[in-house]
């Protein structure tokens, strides 16, 4: 009978095929996403706050898939994505990050980026 934690011959065969952690990939992907913004936020002479770190990112994933987010929009999105904030606090971001020229209000009252900010986000702007 084979033992796997008796001693062998020195020949033990190992299978140490390299499996990629996706988790820590996607985590890598994040971390770089929240650097790019906090790049941006410091830009902008902004701290960083975890709120302002996820409306932006919000602005970008809808940005990616050709839509616009007003308040509500991006209150239902937050929420859908188990993000416990106040339809308020999402509000003030917004403006505040309006008045400092990060986001723009649309006719439409939806809001997307501003184009320096989109520039600054794609290393166009260097700060």
């Amino acid at each position: 009978m084979h033992n796997s934690q008796l001693p062998t011959d020195g020949h033990q065969q190992r299978k140490s095929a390299f499996q990629p952690d996706n988790g820590l990939l996607e985590a890598q992907v994040q971390l770089h996403g929240n650097e790019r913004i906090r790049h941006l936020l410091k830009f902008f002479g902004l701290r960083t706050s975890l709120v302002r770190l996820k409306v932006i990112d919000a602005l970008l994933t809808a940005a990616g898939n050709d839509r616009r987010l007003g308040v509500r929009g991006m209150h239902s999105h937050l929420q859908a994505l188990d993000i416990p904030l106040s339809f308020l606090s999402v509000r003030e971001v917004l403006k505040r990050l309006c008045s400092e020229g990060v986001v723009v209000l649309n006719s439409d009252k939806s809001y997307s980026l501003h184009p320096q900010a989109e520039a600054v986000l794609t290393g166009q702007i260097e700060a």
